[in-house]
């Protein structure tokens, strides 16, 4: 099988800040692209919001089992159209992969019902990445723990309803931990949220970064169930 994904970005801090455009020249989804490019099983697009439609059409989603999601400085930018596009394909079924910042974006405070709020330092300091379920799919090898020597520190409390599934956890330099990597069911849809990625780190070039994201989009790409049909229906005999 393969599993059609559409890396989604702003593109707007690499055009505007010199110390993100020093990492990611192409921009960060082509970063995330690239390390899904890698493996075998991908089919990768990538869209961006100042494309028509802000990347998102109905054409597009259409086209998309996963959807991975890079937002920071523009979140208030995204169109209700846009928003409540993308969740009606979550709950029909489609896989959406929030990745850093993402927790802020209206899609995901939208679909969790919540702040999605917590506590941040850019420090530029280590974070260890620890599996805490070792048998998830996600997981599949990452071994027990890897180390991202420098990135942004976010601390609990993270405003989100209790995981489905809680895959890994953060430790910081600083003494925080953080729930790092998490899955929640919404409809027939799959969603993962994925801590590491701040834009002025290399981290999605870092290769366990890369297979935890590629691990959660294969995961993500499997909808829940038969898809239901909905309104009036007809009493139907028994036997």
């Amino acid at each position: 099988m393969t599993v059609r994904v559409t890396v989604w970005s702003e593109f707007r801090q690499e055009h505007s800040d010199a110390a993100v455009a020093a990492v990611y020249p192409d921009g960060i989804h082509a970063a995330i692209a690239a390390g899904l490019g890698e493996r075998t099983g991908f089919e990768v697009r990538t869209a961006t919001l100042d494309e028509p439609d802000q990347g998102l059409t109905d054409e597009v989603l259409d086209a998309t089992d996963v959807l991975t999601w890079w937002g920071h400085a523009a979140h208030d930018e995204v169109t209700d159209t846009v928003v409540d596009r993308v969740q009606a394909r979550v709950l029909d079924g489609m896989g959406l992969i929030v990745l850093h910042s993402g927790h802020f974006s209206r899609i995901f405070k939208r679909l969790m019902g919540t702040s999605c709020d917590l506590k941040w330092r850019e420090d530029g300091r280590p974070e260890r990445l620890w599996v805490v379920d070792p048998s998830h799919p996600i997981a599949a090898g990452l071994g027990e723990s890897f180390v991202l020597e420098a990135e942004e520190m976010y601390g609990e409390h993270f405003d989100i309803p209790r995981p489905d599934e809680l895959v890994m956890v953060s430790w910081f330099a600083g003494g925080e931990v953080f729930r790092s990597v998490c899955t929640f069911r919404r409809g027939r849809g799959r969603i993962v949220y994925v801590r590491p990625g701040h834009e002025t780190h290399p981290t999605y070039f870092d290769p366990n970064v890369r297979r935890l994201i590629a691990n959660a989009a294969a995961w993500a790409a499997e909808p829940g169930g038969t898809r239901p049909a909905y309104g009036h229906r007809p009493a139907e005999p028994i036997g």
